[in-house]
C-alpha cells in the first residue's frame, strides 16, 4: 500500500508538471488563446519582469483545483486518489515559490542555478523555448527545449540579485552565464 501511496504522489507531481508547461505555453504564449485570465497575468509578468499575480489568487486557484480534483479522485481511486491529488497540489506550490524564487534570490546549488537559466533564457532570450519552470522534461518531449547560452538581460528587467550595485552591471559570479543588455539611446 504504501508503495502504491508513493506512486500516486508521483503520478501527482507528474501532472503539475504536465500542466504546467500546457499552461505556460498554450495559455501563456498561444497567441490564439492569450485572453484567458492567466495569459493576461502572464503577459503582465514578461513585460514588468518582477510581477506576479497576487497570492490571494493562487491560493483560490489550488483550493479550487483541490476541491475540483479531490471528490472524483478519492471515488475512483481511495488513498490513492487522495496521493494524486496532494502529489499534485504540493508540487504546483513547489513550483510557485521555486518560480518567485528564480526572480528574487539567486541560485542555490546546482539546480537552482541551472532552473534560472533555464527559465530565464524563456523570458530574455525566446519566449517560444523552455515553457517548464521545475523541469526540461515536457520541453525534450515537445521539442521546445533549449539548452541556454549567455543570457542577455534587458537592463530595465534585471533582477536585484543579479546586478552589482557599485559596478551597475552583472555580478562578477554571474558574469559569464548573463549580460546586461542596456538601454538603446533615444535618436
Amino acid at each position: 500500500m504504501i508503495a502504491g501511496v508513493v506512486a500516486a504522489v508521483f503520478l501527482g507531481v507528474l501532472t503539475w508538471s504536465f500542466l504546467e508547461y500546457v499552461i505556460h505555453r498554450w495559455l501563456g504564449h498561444d497567441r490564439r488563446f492569450r485572453g484567458n485570465p492567466f495569459g493576461k497575468e502572464h503577459l503582465r509578468h514578461h513585460v514588468e519582469g518582477d510581477y506576479f499575480a497576487p497570492t490571494w489568487k493562487k491560493l483560490i486557484f489550488a483550493a479550487v483545483t483541490t476541491g475540483i480534483l479531490s471528490v472524483p479522485a478519492i471515488l475512483l481511486a481511495g488513498v490513492y486518489g487522495a496521493a494524486w491529488v496532494a502529489g499534485f497540489v504540493a508540487f504546483y506550490g513547489v513550483y510557485e515559490v521555486l518560480h518567485r524564487r528564480e526572480h528574487t534570490h539567486a541560485g542555490i546549488g546546482a539546480y537552482g542555478r541551472w532552473a534560472r537559466r533555464h527559465h530565464f533564457h524563456h523570458h530574455f532570450v525566446d519566449g517560444r523555448s523552455n515553457h517548464g519552470v521545475t523541469s526540461p522534461l515536457w520541453d525534450l518531449a515537445f521539442g521546445t527545449y533549449q539548452a541556454p547560452a549567455v543570457i542577455p538581460v534587458p537592463q530595465r528587467l534585471c533582477m536585484a540579485w543579479l546586478l552589482d550595485p557599485e559596478t551597475n552591471d552583472v555580478r562578477a559570479e554571474h558574469a559569464g552565464r548573463y549580460v546586461l543588455r542596456l538601454a538603446k539611446a533615444p535618436a
